[in-house]
């Protein structure tokens, strides 16, 4: 079961487990509502190393990335599910629209990505590289998105 952590306690928390030669594997995303193709990732992703840091886009974020009616659930809830999760180690929350600035300051050695996005497409993909790593991206699980989650009950609710 992993914890909730500042990205300043982190980045200290990392430093250390890198010097005790622990891989570091990164993910991030919007994890608004938590479903099978979620922990099919985050599942992979942890099997790539020694330590899972998830990033969770801040509430704020998500409302510009996916629209007025998002978040489904605040950032706190959202990092509280995932720190829950067995293979997470760590879960963060980053205000930016994307995760690039927390990718440079935790310095993973493995950045995951879901098979929704291409290798050179991938953000932060030229620093982890710079100092080594690699960028895996996981296959896609079909049939499962939060957004197709929502449209649905969206239809169902219309129905009544």
């Amino acid at each position: 079961m992993g914890e909730m952590k500042d990205r300043e306690e982190l980045k200290h928390i990392l430093k250390e487990e890198r010097r005790k030669g622990k891989t570091i594997v990164f993910t991030n995303g919007c994890f608004d509502i938590l479903h099978p193709g979620h922990l099919y990732l985050l599942q992979e992703a942890k099997n790539r190393g020694d330590i899972l840091v998830v990033g969770i886009n801040s509430d704020a974020s998500l409302k510009r990335l996916k629209g007025e009616e998002r978040p489904i659930f605040p950032q706190e809830e959202r990092a509280e599910i995932l720190a829950s999760l067995e293979m997470v180690d760590y879960a963060t929350v980053f205000e930016e629209d994307n995760p690039y600035n927390i990718i440079n300051e935790l310095k993973p050695r493995v950045l995951v990505k879901g098979g929704d996005w291409k290798k050179e497409e991938v953000i932060g993909r030229d620093l982890v590289e710079s100092w080594g790593g690699e960028v895996v991206i996981i296959p896609y699980k079909k049939g499962y998105s939060t957004s197709g989650i929502l449209d649905k009950i969206k239809t169902s609710n219309c129905r009544r």
